[in-house]
């Protein structure tokens, strides 16, 4: 028997080999002929998973489970691949198109190659690889846009569509590049492509792709002059008070704000409430009020974004009382056992309802026109939820015979005041549509909040909730962000999530556990996250509230790896901390420095010292300079109040201080001739002598400077630990 020939795909940037026994044999990145694949392990090219086997001889002759069959024979006729397994009796056809930039592969179809013997026309499979290529380890992996790549080559398996599933598995020295499908999505008629091209050339490869079939232009956001841009986050924004934000944000130098919907929408909590024609009284002719704020505030030189709860439905908004939709997703599906009165507070089923929630909130129950919770329920039979309160959430309450089939209301983790829509409905549209509409008024960017509030597959609901969302708003953001992302969303969302807003006294801490440890992680992923959300707390007897060095220590950690921040902000609050001009300041100089690229590579290799902190001054002729600087652990006898920094410059030992919340004097033991107090970089202000022999009173209250060249850094730290703090 003559073996069949293998199966060469080739464009002018790879070659790819696979043998006529299913396997993937090579891919050889063309230009520096280096081969990417691991050898010797023989992956299969394509692999079916069915939930138990459906081939009557296979199914008597193994265990009825989940079980996957390999790829054992693969043919090329024309422009497809004809692909055959082992034991089952079924060939999958998966269309190729060479392009000069990438290969794609299209799941076409299943085809049956002998009788079943069973009456059985639908393809009982469950999952499907169409495409596997064991990458050898290059020593960079992206596992959000699926790619592996070093300074030479990058190799990308790329859903082209929302319905590919674009995914990994590692191995030892390899990772298994896949993409495939789902039955509970779509089985046929989905499209990957496989990029290799040298590492630089990527993004330009993948922006082809995203041209070619239609997606969301994920590189053209990414090489968007607002890519890196941080931004001013408000919830308070309204035709009264815009100009007042808008002076704040432009103190921050913030070229971006996003408004959180409540600031225009009536709204009770972490909910949408899904009735959009509902405008907050600031806004007495809706829409046109909103479109006319937006345009006050790009005049004033900043873009405008918003941030919606896009897959959330409030329950107190029309899709939840006093009828429930239908379309609301459900956990779980019982069928009652008993006929259901108006007046029954005990609830009979035919399904055990263990693991059923019982977190307080979520133990919702929707049945016919009204939702019911409950208080416990059995777990052997007769099986019962019980401690049932009827009509909750002013719906209405109903009676139903044994029999009927209701669910376990689907209700956020997130404070129990919102519930996700089912994504196989169209709910979904419903409210994109909306959002859309709203978006119109002149919206630019978006905020995806909730993302992972979606029923699974959640490889493909996470960012299906998103593209069909994302999809309306026209014109196309310029980019976006969203709490939760799987691989397609690489295509919507510029760059992953802000993380939620910690305490002053944690934020370094955090934030060094959190964005800076995923920094590296999403820059693998030739993409970038948000340093944020900041809050902003006032000084008080609790905490010491947001000071100049907790900004300046996250946001130049996110400028170490091209990383925006964001600062949840309110005039009202803005208005009372006494650091305010210092803490935006700080924002003001480092959004510069993005907006100019400044900072080399060299200075960010040195910013990503986690240990290390940064100050970044204008010097004597008002440019940028960036030093390394070091807490004074001790001022002031362990005063919390007076917060001080030493760093080094052109040969002098200086000290940057503060007090956290007042105007004051700090007399420091240090001789007045060996000491300059300074207002900025070559400016300085009166410094008087002290009561006491060799000592000095300087001003402390916002950020100044002190300036010696005849201390040493340990006699300045021993000053400071002295220092008494004076009235005016």
């Amino acid at each position: 028997m003559n073996k069949m020939p293998d199966v060469t795909l080739e464009n002018r940037q790879m070659k790819l080999v696979i043998s006529s026994d299913g396997i993937a044999k090579s891919l050889l990145f063309k230009p520096s002929q280096t081969e990417c694949l691991i050898q010797g392990k023989r992956v299969p090219i394509s692999t079916i998973t069915e939930p138990r086997p459906y081939q009557n001889e296979v199914k008597l002759a193994y265990p009825n489970k989940r079980t996957t069959f390999k790829a054992n024979a693969v043919r090329q006729e024309g422009d497809k691949l004809i692909i055959s397994y082992e034991l089952i009796p079924w060939e999958a056809t998966v269309g190729v198109k060479i392009a000069d930039d990438y290969i794609a592969f299209t799941l076409e179809a299943f085809n049956l190659t002998e009788d079943y013997g069973i009456a059985m026309t639908e393809p009982p499979i469950s999952e499907m690889w169409f495409l596997r290529l064991p990458i050898r380890d290059l020593g960079h992996w992206g596992d959000w846009l699926n790619v592996i790549w070093n300074d030479e080559v990058a190799v990308n398996v790329l859903a082209a569509e929302p319905c590919a599933n674009a995914d990994s598995e590692e191995g030892e020295g390899f990772r298994i590049l896949q993409a495939g499908t789902d039955e509970k999505v779509k089985l046929t008629g989905v499209t990957a492509a496989l990029i290799t091209c040298a590492r630089n050339e990527l993004l330009d490869k993948i922006a082809i792709v995203e041209e070619d079939y239609g997606l969301p232009h994920g590189v053209a956001s990414r090489r968007h002059d607002l890519y890196n841009a941080s931004y001013y986050w408000t919830y308070t924004v309204n035709p009264t008070n815009v100009d007042e934000h808008i002076r704040f944000a432009k103190m921050g130098g913030f070229r971006l704000m996003n408004i959180y919907y409540p600031a225009f929408l009536e709204s009770r909590g972490y909910r949408l409430i899904g009735n959009y024609d509902v405008y907050r009284p600031e806004y007495p002719n809706g829409k046109a009020d909103l479109k006319a704020m937006l345009t006050k505030i790009k005049k004033a030189g900043i873009t405008p974004g918003c941030h919606f709860l896009h897959s959330h439905i409030g329950r107190d908004s029309k899709y939840v009382t006093p009828v429930p939709d239908h379309r609301l997703n459900l956990l779980r599906i019982f069928t009652l056992a008993k006929p259901l009165g108006k007046s029954d507070t005990t609830i009979h089923v035919e399904q055990s309802p263990i693991h059923s929630t019982m977190a307080t909130n979520r133990k919702v129950l929707r049945i016919g026109t009204e939702l019911i919770s409950y208080e416990g329920y059995t777990t052997t039979p007769p099986y019962t939820f019980n401690g049932c309160v009827r009509g909750i959430d002013k719906t209405t309450v109903n009676a139903q015979p044994a029999g009927y089939m209701f669910g376990l209301l689907d209700v956020s983790e997130f404070g129990a005041t919102s519930v996700y829509l089912d994504q196989y409905s169209d709910l979904q549209d419903e409210v994109a549509d909306g959002i859309a509409d709203l978006w119109d008024a002149g919206f630019r960017f978006f905020y995806f909040d909730g993302s992972e509030g979606v029923n699974p597959p959640f490889w493909y609901h996470v960012s299906g909730a998103q593209y069909r969302v994302f999809s309306k708003l026209k014109p196309e953001p310029l980019f976006a962000e969203g709490a939760a992302k799987t691989h397609f969303s690489w295509h919507m969302l510029t760059g992953g999530n802000a993380f939620d807003v910690f305490r002053p006294e944690k934020l370094k801490e955090e934030t060094i556990r959190h964005p800076f440890r995923e920094a590296p992680r999403m820059q693998d992923n030739f993409t970038r996250l948000n340093f944020g959300w900041l809050g902003y707390f006032l000084p008080s007897e609790k905490t010491i509230g947001t000071q100049p060095d907790q900004l300046e220590f996250v946001t130049s950690k996110a400028a170490a790896w091209d990383c925006p921040v964001s600062i949840h902000a309110d005039p009202a609050a803005l208005a009372q901390h006494p650091r305010t001009a210092d803490n935006f300041e700080v924002f003001r100089r480092w959004e510069e420095v993005r907006a100019k690229r400044w900072l080399t590579d060299e200075q960010k290799e040195m910013l990503r010292d986690a240990e290390q902190e940064f100050i970044l001054l204008l010097d004597e002729k008002d440019d940028f300079e960036l030093v390394a600087c070091d807490r004074i652990m001790n001022v002031a006898n362990e005063s919390r109040d007076v917060i001080a920094f030493t760093f080094q410059r052109k040969k002098a030992l200086y000290a940057v201080y503060w007090h956290i919340s007042a105007d004051r004097r700090l007399e420091l033991p240090l001789n007045p001739k060996d000491v300059a107090a300074l207002e900025s970089m070559g400016k300085e202000i009166e410094a008087t002598a002290g009561e006491g022999k060799n000592t000095t009173v300087v001003p402390v209250g916002k950020r100044r400077y002190l300036k010696t060249s005849r201390s040493k850094k340990a006699a300045l730290i021993a000053a400071f630990a002295k220092a008494r703090i004076l009235d005016l």
